[in-house]
C-alpha cells in the first residue's frame, strides 16, 4: 500500500501505530438528532432531512452542532437525499436554487464547525490554561459531503435493493450524481462520504467520476447490505472490496457498511477484512436493527444489542472509521467514543511500552 496521508495527517491508514489519530468518530442519524429541534415529522418527507435546508436552517446547523459537542471527528452535510432534480420538484424551485440549497448543507456544517470551536475557545479562555484545549480530540473537525445513493432521491426504497442498476446505465447514474458532488466540492467540504450504496455498479459509476473529475478530493465509500453476506443488490463483498480498492485509488480512504444492524455490520466486515485486496481501513456505521416500513414508519423493539457492544470486534478488524446511522443520536455516539477513547489509549500505551 502507497501509504500517502492525506490533509493534516487526519486520515487512518492501515498502520495506525505512529498516528495521532487511530479511529475517528463519525456523526450519528441526522434524522434522529434533527427531530429533536423540530416540531414537525422527519422522516417520510421525499427530501427527508434535505427540506429543513428550506424550512429550517437553524436546526440543521443545531443538529451538526450537538454531533461535535458528542465528540464527533467528522460530521456529514445534510444533502444525502439532496438532488436538483428533487428540489425542483418538491420546493418548485429553480436549477439554481436546488444548487445553492446543496451548497447551504456545506455551509450549514462549517457554521456549525465554527460555533464548536468558538466553544472550545472560549472554554480555554475561562479555564485560564492550554490543558483543556489539548483534551479535545475533535478540535478540529472535519467536514464530509454526504452523497446518498440514486435510489434515495426515487422515494420508493430503492436504494435498499438496488434494482434500478440493472436499467439506469453508469453514464446516467453519473450524470445524476455529477451535480451534487460538484457542488459539495466547491462548497468546501474536506472529503466526501458516498454512503449506502447498495450496488457495486454505482460505486463503480461514483468511483470512476471521483477519480476522473476530482482528483483532489479524498472519499469513504459504504455499503447497504440485507443480510451481512453481500451488497443489498446482491453483489459478492470481495469482488466489491477488490474493484473498488482498485477504482479508489490514492483517494479512498475506507470502505466498509453504513444503514444496516449492528450484527450485520460485524458479519459484512468479517468478509470485507478477509480480502487480500483491502487496502484500507474500514468504516462501519450501522442503524439501531430497527426495521423502516414505508408505510407504517420505524417498527420499535427491534433494537440489536447497544451498538457499544460491537465496538471492539469492528476495530478488531480493521474500523478505524465508526459512527451511527437511522435511530442513532447523540447518547449513542457518547457510549460509542467511550469505547474508541478506551482502544486508542491502550494502543498507545502499548506502543510506548515497544
Amino acid at each position: 500500500m502507497n501509504k500517502v496521508k492525506p490533509k493534516l495527517n487526519k486520515f487512518p491508514i492501515m498502520a495506525t501505530e505512529d498516528d495521532d489519530h487511530m479511529v475517528l468518530l463519525l456523526d450519528g442519524s441526522f434524522a434522529s438528532q434533527l427531530s429533536l429541534h423540530v416540531d414537525c415529522k422527519v422522516d417520510g418527507d421525499p427530501l427527508w432531512t434535505a427540506r429543513f435546508l428550506a424550512n429550517d436552517r437553524e436546526a440543521v446547523v443545531k443538529t451538526s452542532l450537538d454531533f461535535l459537542r458528542a465528540g464527533a471527528e467528522i460530521i456529514s452535510t445534510n444533502s444525502y437525499q439532496a438532488s436538483i432534480d428533487g428540489f425542483m420538484k418538491y420546493l418548485e424551485v429553480s436549477e439554481a436554487e436546488a444548487l445553492n440549497y446543496i451548497v447551504d448543507s456545506v455551509n450549514c456544517a462549517k457554521e456549525a464547525v465554527n460555533l464548536y470551536q468558538e466553544e472550545i475557545e472560549k472554554k480555554i479562555t475561562m479555564s485560564n490554561g492550554a490543558s483543556e484545549k489539548s483534551s479535545v480530540a475533535n478540535k478540529y473537525p472535519l467536514i464530509a459531503g454526504s452523497v446518498g445513493p440514486y435510489g434515495a432521491s426515487l422515494h420508493d426504497g430503492s436504494e435498499y435493493g438496488g434494482e434500478y442498476v440493472e436499467t439506469v446505465s453508469m453514464e446516467e447514474m453519473a450524470n445524476w450524481h455529477r451535480p451534487r458532488m460538484k457542488a459539495l466540492v466547491g462548497a468546501g467540504v474536506d472529503l466526501l462520504a458516498i454512503e449506502t450504496i447498495p450496488a457495486l455498479e454505482e460505486a463503480k459509476a461514483l468511483l470512476q467520476l471521483l477519480t476522473k473529475e476530482f482528483p483532489y478530493t479524498m472519499a469513504w465509500l459504504s455499503f447497504s447490505s440485507q443480510d451481512g453476506e453481500r451488497t443489498s443488490h446482491g453483489d459478492d463483498i470481495l469482488t466489491v472490496v477488490e474493484e473498488c480498492c482498485a477504482l479508489g485509488g490514492k483517494q479512498l480512504i475506507a470502505i466498509g457498511a453504513n444503514c444496516l444492524s449492528p450484527k450485520l455490520a460485524s458479519s459484512f466486515l468479517v468478509k470485507m477484512s478477509s480480502s487480500p485486496a483491502l487496502s484500507v481501513p474500514l468504516i462501519v456505521y450501522p442503524n439501531s436493527g430497527e426495521i423502516w416500513d414505508p408505510e407504517k414508519g420505524w417498527l420499535e423493539g427491534q433494537q440489536s444489542e447497544p451498538m457499544e457492544d460491537y465496538v471492539s470486534k469492528w476495530l478488531a478488524l480493521g474500523a478505524r472509521y465508526i459512527g451511527g446511522c437511522c435511530r442513532t443520536t447523540c447518547k449513542e455516539l457518547e457510549a460509542i467514543k467511550r469505547e474508541i477513547d478506551a482502544w486508542n489509549q491502550s494502543q498507545k500505551k502499548n506502543h510506548n511500552a515497544k
